[in-house]
């Protein structure tokens, strides 16, 4: 099983599973001589990367890739740019029971319906959260270039369990090690993670993406919008169920005169004073920040007992989820969301 995504210019495609020898991706368009900061690449899949934190997975993995080609010297070289990140903490043991007793709200029934029996089910195989990462890897370059050309894309989480952070989103709080906009709100977004960790439970949020910089023009209307290019990524990440631009499904409850945002001048350029549209009028950007935010369900692997059926049986039993998981996806998530965004928006302009 591969993935693949083929933009107007970018082409990429994502391998291997989670318990595999190893996954990977190869990503095809990148213009060559882009210098490559790998140490700075490092540092974005470990915001990531499992193990690190006591609201992730006890599963720990160091995600450092190895480049097998694309790269000379430091720099693009026009080839396809392929890389793997090692499988190295792997319990597949704890998965044996998936094939006949199917997780309520994971996709191994879905993956045995697909492919008859012969998918790989430890780990969720190639349905697994462990894909995000060379997503990454292929995200954490194109955010080193968009960079260069001036953009930026930040993402944060606004949302864990109910609990929103309301605080104006304006800046960088991507690094954090929680990465919210409120301290305050914060707290208790992770007390509300340990306390459903605590009952075998797990929770779920909304992250908020921010791209700046980039230009007014980008896009075309209807079926290759800059929203539709944008939601086709954001569905590669496993978790997420729903995506908004900006006021979202609050535009709903507004008038027009409410959610329409007003031209002006400013320092010669034409912008507008609100941006309820998320940067994006027509499927084209406005030069206005692209905003947009995505729904991450709980994690479906739980430990509290679930009810399904048995696939050789046909008979209902109690399902009791091995492994390690996360309490909760979303602040894993966040650095995949920025992936995805900048995967999007450097396809919009490499496309010109």
């Amino acid at each position: 099983m591969s993935s693949f995504y083929h933009g107007a210019v970018l082409r990429l495609s994502v391998f291997g599973q989670s318990h595999a020898e190893a996954v990977g991706m190869t990503l095809d368009g990148l213009p060559a001589g882009l210098p490559l900061d790998l140490q700075r690449l490092q540092r974005f899949l470990d915001r990531r990367a499992p193990g690190r934190n006591d609201w992730s997975t006890p599963r720990r993995e160091e995600d450092s890739p190895e480049f097998l080609c694309g790269l000379k010297d430091g720099k693009t070289c026009g080839a396809p740019l392929t890389a793997v990140i090692r499988n190295r903490n792997t319990r597949s043991g704890d998965y044996e029971q998936l094939r006949r007793l199917p997780r309520p709200g994971h996709a191994d029934y879905t993956a045995q319906c697909r492919y008859g029996g012969f998918q790989d089910a430890s780990g969720g195989g190639h349905f697994s959260g462990r894909l995000t990462a060379p997503l990454c890897v292929a995200g954490g370059i194109l955010l080193q270039m968009l960079e260069t050309r001036g953009i930026r894309i930040d993402a944060r989480i606004f949302s864990i369990a109910g609990i929103t952070d309301n605080a104006p989103f304006t800046g960088s709080v991507s690094e954090k090690a929680f990465p919210t906009v409120s301290d305050a709100e914060g707290v208790r977004m992770r007390e509300a993670i340990a306390a459903a960790g605590a009952e075998g439970d797990s929770v779920g949020g909304v992250i908020e993406c921010r791209a700046c910089g980039v230009p007014a023009g980008l896009g075309t209307p209807m079926f290759d919008g800059v929203e539709n290019r944008l939601a086709q990524l954001a569905f590669a990440i496993p978790a997420v169920k729903g995506i908004e631009f900006g006021s979202g499904f609050g535009a709903a409850a507004l008038r027009g005169s409410e959610n329409n945002d007003p031209y002006v001048f400013e320092g010669g350029s034409v912008v507008t004073e609100t941006n309820h549209a998320g940067g994006i009028l027509g499927g084209i950007t406005t030069g206005m920040p692209v905003v947009f935010r995505v729904a991450v369900k709980p994690t479906p692997s739980i430990s509290r007992p679930q009810k399904t059926v048995n696939l050789e049986t046909r008979q209902p039993e109690t399902l009791r989820v091995q492994g390690r998981h996360d309490p909760c996806i979303v602040p894993r998530a966040v650095p995949v969301v920025e992936a995805v965004a900048a995967i999007a928006i450097a396809d919009l302009i490499l496309e010109g």
